[in-house]
């Protein structure tokens, strides 16, 4: 299938390997890696639902695996992933090791939960998951591009499509659980999901000059919970049942992140927002849309 690529070690940097696919190095520190590595572990209940339970289209699945060998460290794809009732992953070694010698291709091994780096299926054609592939390939242009997308045999890398747990311990889960509530028509559990005294704060910082007290913020955040719940009984919930999504996450603080979140319709249709997330009482909620 010509997928499995390694990517850790320095940028951009391109190691050839007899009879595997070339090698795609990326620092450890590199931010892109870093983030594509935790939505491989908070997604991978999904991969893991379906390696148990293949939906139709689904052909392929592979776990990517922190492998250790003394002072050496290399991320290498698993085939044929299988579980236990401990959360550990086992697979077959899908590529030659390069910098590791405690394993080898086709050895069938066993690794923890918290090795796992990356997960990918591919589903009609298109990869879901894969993160750390996109992450190298973001990083590409012109003939590297065009050679990492010829690897792939045909596998497409569209927008991809995220399955966060919609709850409020990450951003993306605070707006699934958000869109969740609305799919419900149940108005309690949507004014859960966001914070109106910090959305009206953020509004107020931008939009007057005056200065800013907790009677005003208090008052202007009654006013938008109100006008919220008007609209949401004047004009019905939104609904996304059937719509795909995939997110992108912009860090400004510990407590703040601008997501972007991507929506793929029945129809093939594709929509943006940018919608504003804060971390209250360890809580993700929703705050407006970025303008």
């Amino acid at each position: 299938m010509g997928i499995i690529k390694k990517i850790f070690g320095r940028k951009q940097n391109i190691r050839k390997r007899r009879g595997n696919p070339d090698v795609y190095d990326m620092p450890n520190e590199d931010e892109r890696m870093n983030w594509a590595m935790e939505k491989a572990r908070l997604t991978f209940h999904y991969f893991k639902t379906c390696t148990e339970n293949p939906k139709e289209g689904q052909a392929y699945f592979s776990v990517k695996a922190r492998i250790e060998d003394g002072s050496n460290v290399e991320h290498i794809w698993l085939l044929e992933p299988n579980f236990d009732l401990e959360g550990n992953v086992y697979g077959r070694v899908g590529n030659e090791p390069i910098d590791v010698k405690n394993v080898s291709l086709d050895e069938n091994i066993g690794i923890a939960f918290d090795h796992v780096s990356d997960w990918m299926i591919v589903e009609n054609g298109r990869l879901i998951g894969g993160y750390t592939l996109r992450a190298i390939r973001e990083g590409l242009t012109g003939d590297a591009l065009q050679n990492f997308d010829k690897s792939l045999g045909g596998i497409v890398i569209d927008e991809g499509e995220d399955h966060f747990l919609p709850d409020h311990d990450t951003p993306e889960g605070a707006i699934l659980a958000l869109e969740e509530a609305y799919d419900q028509d149940d108005l309690e559990k949507s004014l859960n999901c966001k914070d109106f005294r910090k959305e009206a704060e953020f509004l107020l910082k931008k939009s007057v000059q005056i200065e800013i007290d907790e009677e005003l913020i208090q008052n202007t955040a009654e006013v938008l919970r109100l006008s919220f719940i008007k609209n949401m009984q004047e004009n019905g919930m939104p609904k996304f049942n059937g719509i795909k999504r995939a997110f992108q996450r912009q860090n400004l603080s510990d407590e703040h992140c601008i997501v972007t979140e991507i929506c793929r319709y029945p129809d093939g249709g594709l929509s943006r927002q940018r919608l504003n997330t804060y971390k209250i009482d360890g809580q993700w909620k929703v705050l407006g849309l970025e303008e």
